[in-house]
């Protein structure tokens, strides 16, 4: 039953809240004798009430067990182990508990399993049966008492819409809520540990610092690098690998709307947006694998037949290939803004005697203008989150050039590189990751509060 069991209560849950909802209509149309215009709401609203109120506390309920669950379930198996296993030190203990739970679910430990683990991992799959029995029976007790208890509530002139309306909106600000919260805890959770970063080293070097070497070492019998952390490098292979990728995107996603909206024929349309949009859902990776292998090598045969040293890994490569990519999003984006611009503009001005060109130049792009540059702040942003292409295309080295030959890298990029593997959360070199992190937001933010005061400025103008 354990693997079936969180299905049986969701099915179990589901059929409760239908069958509230169909009670709750009844009930209403039963009181009034079939006459919907003497209840205050119309009938649906007091099905929809009776069905919330079956639902709700009962998915508070099963929210509460599930959280609670594991930890219970823990404190179970330690009471139940040998005493030497159970006056392990807390880390020891954590992955002794890690191997139960991965033994009793057929996952892999991380060693030669013992009798004792064997059964706490058979006691763990009994009780866990035993827990999911018992959260089916309470789910389905608490649906059916709270569908009972709504079902009586139910009278004529009781405001069902309100309430349901209410208890929406109470949902949607919950949502509200928890995006603003996670915003909120991923900001402080980087500062914070920014923070920690700069106690370490200096906030003056990492902004401004020229040379990005973030080896150190973690004891002090081991021989490394103090490390050189000036991410000077790292912020301008960022904007210049997002420059070049704008550059072919931009042009090209912003073209093709204009294309597909105000000239190609519907059928054309019909054909090539579809195909257009095909290159939104290739994977990333597969971009990386097309610029490593095709790009990079044409790029740096162009060069030499020209006489230019261009290295096996360079920004030209990975921007090129991340501008094919980033050009759905502006295409896409750009087409659907202008499309809502109103036809009338469209005939007004052909009234006036512009051509198609000069209506396109004069009158739509300046009316889709926000919408554009949204689009386009859109795209930025997916270059500068980017990581595959340019570990694949663009290399590791930290190096402060401007020449599109060489070989560069990004923000992005090395924040996975600091965090992957076993880290220590000590040491300036994980640490730096946050740091990254947070400047790259700030840098971000102030990009989006100057394009958002320029689009606000030229949409002043146009009105």
């Amino acid at each position: 039953m354990i693997a079936n069991a969180p299905y049986i209560t969701a099915a179990t849950l589901i059929l409760l809240i239908i069958a509230g909802n169909y009670l709750g209509n009844r009930r209403a149309t039963v009181l009034v004798n079939g006459r919907a215009r003497d209840l205050h709401s119309r009938p649906h609203y007091y099905g929809l009430f009776v069905a919330l109120w079956t639902g709700i506390p009962a998915a508070l309920v099963f929210a509460v067990w599930t959280i609670a669950d594991q930890y219970f379930l823990d404190r179970l198996i330690v009471a139940s182990l040998p005493d030497d296993m159970a006056s392990l030190s807390a880390d020891r203990l954590g992955l002794l508990l890690n191997d139960i739970r991965n033994q009793a679910y057929g996952g892999i430990t991380s060693g030669s399993v013992d009798a004792a683990v064997k059964e706490a991992a058979e006691r763990l799959n009994a009780w866990r049966e035993t827990s999911d029995l018992a959260l089916w029976g309470v789910i389905a007790a608490t649906a059916t008492a709270s569908l009972a208890l709504a079902r009586t509530r139910i009278k004529p002139r009781m405001r069902a819409r309100t309430a349901v309306e209410r208890l929406f909106s109470i949902f949607l600000i919950v949502c509200s809520l928890v995006a603003i919260l996670t915003t909120v805890g991923i900001v402080l959770s980087l500062l914070f540990e920014t923070i920690r970063f700069f106690t370490k080293v200096s906030a003056m070097e990492f902004l401004f610092g020229l040379t990005w070497s973030p080896q150190t070492s973690l004891r002090a019998d081991q021989v490394a690098s103090a490390g050189s952390f000036g991410a000077v490098p790292l912020f301008t292979g960022t904007l210049l690998i997002t420059a070049i990728a704008m550059i072919v995107a931009v042009p090209v996603g912003l073209m093709s709307a204009i294309y597909l909206t105000e000239y190609a024929h519907r059928r054309v349309r019909d054909i090539l947006k579809p195909t257009l949009e095909i290159l939104a859902g290739i994977p990333t990776v597969v971009y990386g694998f097309f610029a490593a292998l095709t790009v990079a090598p044409a790029v740096r045969a162009m060069g030499e037949s020209i006489g230019l040293d261009v290295a096996s890994e360079s920004a030209l490569a990975a921007g090129l290939v991340m501008g094919i990519m980033i050009i759905p999003f502006v295409s896409s984006l750009s087409d659907d803004v202008i499309n809502a611009v109103p036809q009338t503009l469209r005939d007004g001005s052909y009234a006036l005697g512009a051509t198609r060109s000069e209506t396109v130049k004069r009158v739509i792009v300046p009316a889709a203008f926000p919408g554009i540059v949204g689009g386009v702040l859109l795209a930025v942003s997916r270059a500068i989150g980017e990581t595959m292409i340019v570990v694949m295309a663009a290399g590791l080295a930290a190096n402060l050039t401007a020449n599109p030959l060489e070989a560069v890298t990004t923000v992005t990029v090395q924040i996975v590189t600091l965090l992957v593997g076993d880290q220590e959360f000590e040491s300036a070199k994980t640490l730096a990751a946050f740091a990254l992190g947070l400047t790259l937001f700030c840098i971000t933010l102030v990009l989006n509060v100057i394009a958002l005061r320029t689009v606000r400025k030229y949409r002043e103008i146009y009105d």
